[in-house]
């Protein structure tokens, strides 16, 4: 049950070049990939794990604009979304550090990795290290497990030195509050503690 995607494992490290990675819960984040996930952003920077969502697996983390075909701006429109014109500049590209890193391979492997407290804001101006995106915007997370090369001139092998991973079912639509109500009722019905929106909700 085992999955890798890695990008350019050709020429990598021996100590990256055969990780693989699996993502936790993946037919809950298929089942929202089929109605189009949405991550609500905000000024001052929302967890990941705020939003209902389940976890990546990951080390580094980063966030990239889905170019398809060409970058545009979207909006929701009869119950799905559209391309609406062309995207806003890109924001600041940042990688995420996981707060267990550096660790031996190990200990990534004795439990689920989790991105739970990767902040997402739409602030252009944030200065607190957040992952700034475009609202209206679709995004692509990626992950890459990085070995930590104790040679003096390891800069010389760094593309050497890290293997990355992605998942397209874990693409999302950057908001500021939820746009397809099926996502929100996906949410609640999926999170254990909205309880008490499921226990009032007269919808099955």
């Amino acid at each position: 049950g085992w999955a890798s995607e890695g990008l350019g494992s050709s020429g990598k490290n021996r100590r990256v070049c055969h990780a693989a990675a699996r993502l936790e819960m993946g037919s809950l984040w298929e089942e929202f990939n089929r109605l189009g996930t949405e991550m609500i952003v905000t000024k001052a920077g929302r967890d990941t794990g705020e939003d209902g969502t389940t976890e990546m697996l990951g080390v580094r983390g980063r966030i990239l604009a889905v170019l398809s075909p060409l970058p545009c701006r979207y909006a929701f429109h009869s119950s799905s979304w559209l391309a609406a014109g062309r995207a806003d500049p890109a924001a600041p590209g940042r990688v995420h550090f996981h707060p267990d890193s550096p660790a031996k391979g190990a200990q990534w492997m004795r439990q689920i990795v989790s991105f739970d407290k990767l902040k997402l804001t739409n602030n252009l101006l944030d200065d607190n290290g957040h992952i700034i995106l475009n609202s209206m915007h679709r995004y692509q997370p990626r992950f890459h497990v990085v070995f930590v090369d104790p040679r003096r001139d390891s800069e010389r092998f760094a593309h050497q030195n890290f293997k990355s991973f992605s998942f397209p079912e874990t693409q999302f639509m950057a908001v500021t509050a939820y746009q397809n109500h099926r996502i929100t009722q996906l949410k609640i019905a999926s999170n254990p503690f909205a309880k008490g929106f499921r226990d009032g909700d007269p919808e099955p």
